[in-house]
């Protein structure tokens, strides 16, 4: 069957027309749907994953035949609303069937169907998957408004702000994660809670040889499992490293510009999970798993400004950044405070932030500083200066996180705002200002900083305190309701987070 034949097959795929009723392409896209209606009957793709990612960074899908996958390029595919109402447990956390969705948004009452539009400039053929096919989507209200809550499109509408400044946003991706053996596949009944039981896991190296050659080797058939796979959907790994804790693991990726690295976070922990999985391991993004010996992960943004002519707005002659650098960076170190809900989205992720661990726990900078929160990478005159971002933890949503950094060092620029002293010693023996302590505390910051609800709007932003807040309610419920709190309070992140990340 032809690809005109598929379209012509489809019929209450989505909404018919829709895309270009409300002009949801541009001329690449339209150039790029062709193409991959295409590619689906010369390759006999037989199944498309149309993927939305929520407010937590998880890709949510529907598995699409090839004709409705063609379709949908053009009508879009009807998909629940009802996934911005839940929490990492899939709890509703707003009042379902308030008005607005309790989430203060008209189109979200009753918990209606939005219409999902795939971006075919995402398409990828998934290796590890038979005859599967991949595409990122955007998600509109039937009127072809965005939904504000989709964090794609919170990205978006901060790169193209910095666009009519006639600038570029090139990050770089350095993520760490774990590794762990499943004891078995077996899934008993007592595991189907809400959340599941935790999973029951073994670790794959012992860990702590920090850059081991022989630790890394003895990992070596998932490594080169994941390695064939992100190369065969376009991510080759630029580095793979081990890191400290046992089957901790760290990949970094060359850098990309607007939404490519946050596409690209989708696709890589998506692709490293379902890789693993084949192989009877258990991937996680959880920040800190609480088993014994296990260490917390982190994940390092890399960040730069290029102009018109690609060069980078960051690099000075005669200065380690310029007067931009400094802007943005202050930027960064201002609203810190606030964007840590966003770059540590978990109750978990805070144990991180701890002296001498190797991840900040206050508000400085410094040049080649491995315990700072912004470390400056690069030297007077160096066409690759940039800034590092050490705040976040892997588990982080990467629309959320991107757009807030943006927005952060895009308000130092336009404020003027100048940095600190940068820090030349002991950063943990510095008396800079504290980041947050606990998630509670970093939603607390957000709420009193306006520059968010400015940015990225105030349904996102409150959606997110409502949410948080939940979670975190059922956190201290779980722990102070306890004989044991302590231990509560470690069963209930490990259920919470780490198969769900």
């Amino acid at each position: 069957m032809t690809a005109a034949n598929f379209v012509s097959a489809a019929s209450g795929i989505g909404r018919q027309g829709f895309v270009a009723e409300h002009g949801l392409h541009t001329a690449d896209q339209q150039a790029a749907a062709a193409a991959v209606a295409e590619q689906i009957d010369r390759l006999g793709i037989k199944t498309i994953r149309a993927v939305v990612v929520d407010q937590h960074g998880t890709p949510r899908a529907k598995f699409l035949s090839p004709h409705a996958a063609i379709s949908a390029l053009s009508s879009g595919v009807d998909f629940s609303g009802a996934i911005y109402s839940m929490d990492t447990a899939n709890f509703v956390y707003p009042a379902a069937f308030a008005a607005g969705g309790g989430l203060g948004i008209d189109e979200l009452t009753g918990f209606p169907d939005v219409v999902i539009v795939p971006d075919p400039t995402t398409f990828r053929v998934l290796p590890w998957a038979d005859s599967t096919a991949w595409m990122l989507c955007d998600a509109y209200f039937s009127t072809g408004s965005p939904v504000p809550l989709d964090p794609r499109h919170v990205l978006r509408t901060q790169l193209r702000r910095l666009a009519e400044q006639g600038l570029t946003y090139t990050t770089g991706l350095e993520v760490e994660f774990y590794l762990t053996r499943r004891h078995s596949p077996a899934i008993g009944m007592h595991d189907t809670t809400q959340p599941p039981a935790a999973l029951a896991v073994e670790p794959v190296q012992l860990g702590y040889q920090y850059l081991s050659e022989v630790r890394l080797d003895s990992l070596h058939d998932p490594i080169t499992a994941i390695r064939d796979g992100l190369a065969a959907i376009g991510l080759p790994p630029r580095a793979i490293e081990d890191e400290w804790g046992p089957g901790q693991l760290e990949i970094s990726f060359s850098p990309m510009a607007g939404l490519d690295s946050a596409d690209a976070m989708i696709l890589f922990r998506s692709a490293v999970k379902q890789i693993s999985a084949r192989q009877g391991l258990h991937a996680t993004f959880m920040c800190r798993p609480l088993l014994p010996n296990f260490f917390a992960s982190g994940w390092h943004l890399h960040a730069s400004l290029t102009d018109a002519a690609g060069e980078n707005v960051f690099r000075s002659s005669d200065a380690v950044l310029s007067p931009t650098g400094l802007g943005y960076l202050a930027g960064q170190l201002a609203h810190a405070p606030a964007m840590a809900a966003f770059a540590i989205p978990t109750v978990n992720g805070y144990s991180r932030l701890a002296p001498y661990s190797f991840a900040p726990d206050r508000i400085s900078w410094g040049v080649e500083n491995r315990g700072v929160l912004v470390r400056v990478q690069g030297a007077p005159g160096d066409p690759g200066t940039h800034l590092e971002n050490r705040l976040a933890e892997p588990a982080a949503n990467p629309y959320f996180l991107l757009a807030a950094d943006l927005a952060a060092g895009r308000d130092g620029i336009a404020r003027g705002l100048q940095p600190p002293p940068a820090i030349t010693s002991d950063p943990y023996a510095n008396p800079a200002p504290p980041l947050p302590t606990t998630l509670l505390d970093a939603i607390g910051e957000l709420d009193k900083d306006p520059l968010y609800r400015e940015q990225f709007g105030p349904e996102v932003v409150d959606s997110y305190l409502l949410m948080k807040r939940a979670e975190y309610a059922r956190f201290e419920s779980a722990r102070d309701t306890a004989d044991d709190p302590d231990t509560a309070a470690a069963h209930w992140q490990q259920r919470e987070y780490f198969e769900f990340y």
